[in-house]
């Protein structure tokens, strides 16, 4: 029996590892960016997950016009994100939905019950702690691509190192401030001036 990991962050950093090696290997040198999409489970943040994918230099192409400003390279709606492994409280992710509901009742966020957008609006108790898992789970996902860029696991996989593009559709704006704090400010030059470009920082 395989020992399970004692926290999310210990399983996340684990699991993603064997997820990028799985990525196709005729694609890779044409990989620029990974994607880390935060979405949840009919939109319940009980059920939180990442999809770990990449964008690549022939999407790239496909969706760029000739006066292209970046857009199309940086901004996720351009991108590649169907079809790639999930990782959290997913039925895909088995050992991750038990470590992260165990961590997430001892921190006391958890509540029961079945997920409804009403209880979530009038319940200002369940609205806390659906804010809470939200940022609990996105703290994890950022931290998770710093902990791949600094023990080296994209430049090994990959060969090189990659910025990682940290989203939530549900969240517009958001993967400005989620994908500076995942990365060394070295490898998102473009998307950071992309960013400035588009009057988004």
């Amino acid at each position: 029996m395989t020992e399970r990991p004692e926290t999310l962050l210990a399983h996340l950093r684990s699991a993603a590892v064997g997820v990028l090696e799985r990525f196709p290997a005729e694609l890779r040198p044409e990989i620029y960016a990974l994607s880390f999409r935060v979405w949840r489970v009919d939109d319940d943040d009980r059920r939180p997950y990442v999809a770990v994918g990449y964008n690549t230099e022939t999407q790239y192409e496909r969706e760029r016009d000739p006066d292209d400003d970046g857009e199309a390279r940086w901004n996720y709606a351009y991108w590649l994100l169907e079809g790639f492994e999930t990782l959290g409280n997913v039925p895909e992710d088995p050992v991750g939905s038990r470590v992260y509901e165990e961590e997430v009742r001892s921190l006391g966020v958890w509540y029961d019950g079945e997920f409804d957008l009403d209880r979530l609006l009038d319940d200002e108790d369940v609205a806390a702690r659906a804010a809470l898992l939200r940022a609990h789970f996105c703290d994890a996902v950022i931290d998770l691509a710093r902990h791949l860029h600094a023990d080296g696991v994209v430049e090994r996989v990959l060969g090189r190192p990659l910025p990682v593009v940290v989203f939530d559709m549900a969240r517009p704006g958001w993967e400005a401030h989620a994908t500076r704090a995942a990365n060394p400010p070295a490898l998102i030059e473009d998307f950071t001036a992309w960013l400035r470009a588009a009057g988004e920082i």
